[in-house]
């Protein structure tokens, strides 16, 4: 996504440039920050502490719920990790009510520092697609006068900068900006994939899912084989598992892997989630049994002729076919498994995951 929409009144080429010779997220957050202030909020002259607060709001959800890397050069991935530690913030906590607390503690010290790095010159060189040249006070100095039709100017009142849109640009920025917005979080999708190589799912890893999609399909699944099977015990507590009353639950926690595939489901006892939550089982104790619950699992439902048999197509993603898994014995089993699941296990551990024994 290279290109956005051409405009009769505007010269495009320089925002089409905004996010080259990028190495570190500020860019994409601050352009997209500007965009939430003046579309959703209507405002044109908007103080830097504001542009802040959204950017920490819109980089929270991939730093603290996902663990992204946003690479060594970046301080704002730093800022985020202390603001929860220190101040004790929820992972989950909902964007609104972050910049509602982050706002009730404007005038904190210890808030004002730990942001505090990000004025210093993302303002300007952003301008640098219209203003190209490297020093800060020359490019505010040029950017009152919009020079080349830029995005906005820059003035200083006492020790707060203010960014003011420039007139021009408001109806592009307003009648694109699902464009815009897109295009932002491409271009962040694609810088970040690069410093989480083996992270799946980047994309989807950016904003924060609201209501996460259904389990109904996993759920009939996982109650037909307990229909016909005898004995079933949840793997981490070994405690019976029975229709009713289990929970669905995923081996790798779906902070990581993002998808519901069913080689990482599980039917549970209903108190390992609230211990559990998004921390990693211990593969040495614990993915022998999945292996072998799944195995078990598919072996009734190809047996027992399940008319919802297209759901084993989940398991080709481990190599395997669902026929070829049913006649593994307990080693090779494992080792499949394993294939898949120490490899993201230890990622998601060097991500900063932490790791659950019952």
């Amino acid at each position: 996504m290279n290109t956005l929409p051409k405009s009769k009144t505007l010269q495009i080429e320089p925002l089409t440039h905004i996010f080259k010779n990028t190495s570190a997220t500020y860019k994409f957050y601050w352009f997209m920050g500007i965009l939430d202030l003046y579309v959703k909020r209507g405002i044109t002259r908007m103080n830097i502490w504001d542009i802040m607060v959204e950017m920490t709001a819109n980089a929270w959800y991939p730093v603290s719920y996902f663990r992204l890397s946003f690479g060594k050069s970046d301080s704002l991935r730093d800022a985020i990790i202390s603001l929860q530690e220190v101040h004790n913030l929820p992972m989950n906590i909902s964007l609104n009510e972050l910049r509602k607390w982050l706002n009730t503690h404007k005038n904190d010290t210890s808030v004002r520092q730990t942001l505090g790095f990000l004025p210093k010159n993302v303002p300007y060189w952003f301008l640098r697609p219209w203003i190209d040249i490297a020093d800060t006070k020359e490019i505010m100095r040029r950017s009152q006068t919009l020079e080349n039709n830029c995005l906005y100017k820059l003035t200083k009142d006492g020790d707060t900068i203010w960014v003011e849109l420039n007139s021009r640009w408001l109806p592009y920025l307003k009648e694109n900006y699902v464009i815009l917005k897109d295009y932002a979080y491409w271009n962040l999708s694609s810088f970040l994939q690069v410093r989480n190589p083996n992270v799946p799912n980047i994309i989807n890893k950016l904003v924060k899912v609201e209501s996460r999609q259904a389990l109904t399909r996993q759920r009939n699944y996982w109650d037909f084989v307990l229909e016909h099977s005898e004995g079933q015990k949840c793997i981490y507590t070994d405690k019976p598992i029975v229709v009713g009353n289990y929970d669905l639950d995923h081996f790798i926690p779906w902070s990581f892997v993002s998808h519901n595939l069913l080689w990482n489901l599980i039917p549970a006892d209903g108190s390992v989630n609230s211990s559990k939550s998004d921390r990693l089982p211990d593969l040495d104790r614990y993915l022998l049994k999945l292996a072998t619950t799944q195995q078990n699992a598919v072996r009734i439902c190809i047996n027992e002729n399940y008319r919802g048999l297209d759901i084993l197509e989940d398991y080709v993603t481990l190599g395997c076919t669902p026929q070829e898994l049913i006649q593994m014995d307990s080693t090779t089993l494992r080792n499949c498994f394993a294939r898949t699941f120490n490899p993201m296990s230890q990622i998601a551990l060097n991500m900063g995951f932490e790791l659950w024994r019952n």
